[in-house]
């Protein structure tokens, strides 16, 4: 028979007596190992924390009151003016649209309901300030863009704005025209 390429290691006598017997008392239940383990733990821990004391003891310093020093809003608030990405007035206008939707709420059914929350159009219409030009040519742009994203079958703008049970894509949509009408330089 040929020789193993695999060396055994060697095995000492220790090695093959269980734990229990190398201590001389009875094996003790995985229980009692973890507890030992926790006790000498805890004792390495304390020693450790008054170790720390020692070497702190002589830095002198005040508690931080928290309260003066993180001063954030409870509730998250979007900024008051609109970004300024884009310097094309299609974009730009698109682009406060969306901030607009997103800041006022989204509506369906009408321009603007009741609390204030704004279709796509409407968004629109806001921001346009009472230029149809350029109210005209962002719509057609919003058109546009749904149409690449979502077939040929949405009609108009408001009717694909009340097809949705929320914001979320119309907005979406209002960013994406606006980056198309930046890089088509509308």
């Amino acid at each position: 028979m040929a020789a193993s390429l695999h060396p055994t290691p060697a095995v000492h006598d220790d090695q093959l007596q269980p734990a229990a017997s190398r201590t001389g008392g009875a094996g003790l239940s995985l229980e009692a190992r973890l507890a030992a383990v926790e006790a000498a733990m805890t004792v390495k821990l304390d020693e450790a924390a008054v170790a720390h004391e020692v070497r702190t003891a002589y830095l002198h310093t005040s508690p931080v009151d928290l309260t003066k020093v993180v001063t954030v809003p409870l509730t998250p608030t979007s900024p008051a003016t609109p970004p300024q990405t884009y310097t094309t007035p299609v974009a730009a206008l698109l682009e406060r649209a969306r901030h607009r939707m997103e800041t006022d709420g989204w509506c369906a059914g009408a321009l603007t309901d009741e609390t204030g929350a704004v279709c796509l159009l409407g968004a629109i219409r806001k921001e346009a300030g009472g230029n149809r030009s350029l109210e005209t040519d962002a719509a057609s742009l919003v058109l546009d863009t749904i149409r690449r994203r979502f077939g040929d079958d949405a009609h108009s703008v408001p009717a694909f704005n009340d097809a949705h049970g929320s914001g979320r894509i119309p907005a979406r949509m209002l960013g994406e025209a606006a980056s198309l009408a930046d890089a088509k330089g509308l």
